[in-house]
């Protein structure tokens, strides 16, 4: 059971995981930006995994916790894919786009724990 953004964020992690998402990171926002309390950051390695992710993340909450995401962006790219559930938001990037926009570097403030799942 979710009970904290915290729960959130390592649910979202542990979907993630399930489908070989590399690199894993949960950025705590709080204090940062009043949008969200943690990003989930995770790469993959095609546009066909980046979706797989995606939606691995959405049937799991949907289906263990009864939690919908707010917004979804990206998905038929398949480049970046962000999914807003309020008090966590998950990007899921393919590698070469995790590198370009760097949002560990543009949120440096942020603590950061690496996935260990």
């Amino acid at each position: 059971m979710v009970k904290t953004s915290l729960d959130l964020a390592k649910l979202i992690a542990d979907a993630a995981s399930d489908k070989k998402a590399r690199d894993i990171v949960l950025m705590n926002m709080d204090g940062l930006t009043p949008a969200t309390d943690y990003f989930v950051v995770c790469s993959a390695g095609s546009t066909t995994q980046v979706r797989a992710i995606a939606d691995s993340i959405e049937d799991k909450l949907q289906e263990d916790e009864g939690i919908e995401f707010m917004h979804k962006e990206g998905y038929r790219e398949g480049e970046w894919v962000l999914m807003d559930y309020g008090d966590c938001v998950a990007h899921i990037f393919l590698q070469d786009s995790r590198e370009y926009y760097s949002l560990e570097t543009l949120w440096g403030d942020a603590e950061l724990t690496a996935y260990e799942g």
